[in-house]
């Protein structure tokens, strides 16, 4: 068996120790539900040491060189791919991930430290006229300080990084708090291999703790400006409330209820293969998951025997099988939060064209079809390998039951003619949406970000930049200035 025994400490203040609480947390492989490593968690003493320190740490990594920040994250990209082996099997025995999805996950992430490596380059000082006379304007970008990073289970390295990388190229100091599920993939592996391409001690802190040990500390403590949270819509409700009373600004990526639109001149069998890849990709825990596939009834029998075809031949079992498309979901809690969504839709009329079952954490693709908008699982995130199919009248009624949803985080469209697709794409209420494509995208370069009840900001380049950073105005006036009254002696 493979030993995990290094992962028992945090990276706090600048040192790697235990945690100061008495509670102690199992991290366990959610296939075969085995012990990996026990961590000592963190009290609210350890939260403000960790602040403390990573505020210290920043004003001295503020005046770095940006050649020396890229420096440095280009070595840390170096050392993902030369460690890409390690974090696989991490992400395979941490989170549950396929080596399909840990493979995935890795390149994205080695993907946006390398367009992080351009950021330090991005804090320019801009110059602006004056309508006073001999006054010249410089607006100057700074990091904000220090961010506070809360993560989740399903994508724990690769969400962690696109927080991490971009709040270190602009300056700032970061402390992270990962899923209690996933806190070797969320937080400590980052904190190593920057530790190792040379950042300096101090500057990252891991906190693995309990809310019962910690409260609202994370959020409230004094130090952080931002908090960038990626998780549940409920939970970054909370989030924002607490920052807004404490006057944080706030980047919050939270759920999606994404629609996947066919079209009647679609081509159905490309369609059918892009929707199993973006509804079943890490068994639909993603928040980018294809959700409702919505097609219309001129093609709604051809697209469902396709479909359901290719489901049926995917592979479910141990993710480490290089062949496993279908691993666990994270825990027990999840496969009762899936296993109650779709005894109810089977309740409230969808039909099952593909049965599925379910066997401890893992549970096997279902496909349900004439499900109406309406239903409660449709307006659900089921973050699992459940795939619904609402029947449409026509394109009109395709975009209606699309924007019919509290969520609007990314979306597809199918069809021949780009025209019409691009013309759909443009009414869809949505952050993100593909054209004759699937879904789950994410490019480092590119706004990633929702709408309504899907969260506020964006992650990825130049808006990247923005989140993490701050502006000050400073004004130079080089000859006297005439002031309409106190010039007499």
């Amino acid at each position: 068996m493979k030993s995990y025994s290094e992962w028992f400490m945090c990276p706090i203040a600048g040192e790697w120790r235990d945690g100061s609480s008495d509670r102690v947390l199992s991290v366990e492989n959610p296939y075969t539900n085995k012990e990996l490593v026990k961590i000592k968690m963190a009290t609210t003493s350890d939260v403000n040491k960790a602040y403390e320190e990573a505020e210290r740490v920043q004003k001295k990594w503020a005046q770095t060189s940006p050649y020396e920040k890229e420096k440095i994250l280009r070595k840390a990209a170096d050392l993902l791919e030369e460690r890409r082996e390690q974090i696989v099997d991490l992400i395979i025995n941490e989170a549950g991930g396929s080596r399909i999805k840990a493979n995935m996950e890795v390149s994205g992430s080695i993907n946006l430290v390398k367009e992080a490596a351009s950021y330090p380059f991005q804090m320019e000082t801009r110059i602006f006229p004056s309508i006073v006379p001999g006054k010249t304007n410089m607006v100057i970008k700074e990091p904000v300080g220090v961010v506070s990073i809360i993560t989740p289970w399903n994508f724990p390295f690769s969400l962690s990084m696109r927080s991490v990388a971009p709040a270190l190229a602009t300056g700032n100091g970061v402390v992270i708090k990962p899923s209690l599920d996933t806190p070797i993939t969320g937080g400590l592996l980052l904190a190593k291999i920057f530790e190792d391409a040379g950042l300096p001690a101090g500057l990252i802190s891991v906190i693995v703790a309990s809310s019962q040990d910690i409260g609202n500390s994370f959020i409230t403590n004094s130090v952080p400006k931002i908090v960038s949270f990626t998780g549940s819509t409920e939970v970054g409700r909370k989030i924002a409330q607490v920052a807004g009373e404490n006057l944080k600004k706030v980047s919050l990526e939270l759920g999606g209820n994404n629609a996947f639109i066919v079209l009647d001149d679609a081509n159905i069998e490309n369609a059918a293969k892009a929707a199993v890849f973006g509804k079943f990709l890490h068994q639909g825990q993603i928040c980018m998951a294809i959700n409702r596939i919505i097609v219309d009834k001129a093609v709604y029998n051809e697209f469902v025997e396709k479909f359901v075809h290719k489901v049926s031949n995917l592979k479910v079992g141990d993710p480490e099988n290089q062949e496993t498309v279908i691993g666990p979901l994270i825990n027990q809690k999840q496969v009762e939060t899936v296993k109650g969504l779709l005894e109810k839709g089977i309740e409230e009329g969808a039909k099952v064209a593909l049965e599925g079952k379910i066997v401890g954490n893992v549970v096997t693709p279902f496909v349900l079809t004439d499900v109406k908008n309406n239903m409660s699982i449709a307006q659900s995130e089921i973050f699992g390998p459940i795939a619904l199919i609402i029947p449409v009248q026509d394109e009109d009624e395709a975009v209606r039951i699309a924007n019919d949803s509290q969520y609007g985080l990314s979306g597809a469209v199918f069809s021949r003619s780009t025209k019409r697709a691009l013309n759909v794409a443009k009414q869809i209420k949505t952050g993100m949406i593909h054209i004759n494509d699937q879904t789950v995208n994410n490019e480092p370069m590119v706004p990633f970000g929702g709408e309504k009840d899907s969260g506020i900001g964006r992650h990825g380049g130049e808006w990247s930049v923005e989140e993490f950073t701050t502006v000050k105005w400073i004004s130079l006036q080089e000859k006297e200035r005439a002031f309409p009254f106190g010039a007499s002696n």
